[in-house]
């Protein structure tokens, strides 16, 4: 009986694992000239969609103390900017070029995506 158990239990927790990691669905904002990212353990959305060649304003409001989350990183921009608790902090991209670009906090462990279409 305890070997049927720990079966059932190592299965569900193998399922559970691959739902988690394989089948989580990330949607995507699409931005219309300006987007508001709540920064709170994370960034919400996660994922944004701009338009190609026009100029798009992202919005940063952090509301998470940690100091990890206190600066945003987008490389491809070359944009790091400071963001101060509980005030919004604005941030003009105007995309040259298609494709999906990164962005991060300061330590580089919570993640974002723009998509230039």
């Amino acid at each position: 009986m305890d070997k049927i158990i720990v079966f059932i239990f190592g299965l569900l927790s193998i399922l559970f694992t691959y739902w988690f990691f394989f089948m989580k669905k990330i949607n995507t904002v699409q931005a219309e000239g300006t987007i508001n990212i709540l920064v709170d353990g994370g960034y919400k959305p996660e994922r944004i969609s701009i338009p190609y060649g026009q100029t798009t304003k992202l919005i940063f409001e952090r509301k998470d103390s940690s100091a990890c989350l206190e600066d945003v990183i987008i490389a491809d921009f070359k944009v790091r900017k400071f963001l101060p608790l509980n005030e919004k902090t604005e941030i003009e991209i105007n995309p040259n070029k298609k494709g999906e670009f990164d962005f991060s906090c300061g330590m580089g462990m919570f993640h974002g995506k723009l998509i230039v279409e």
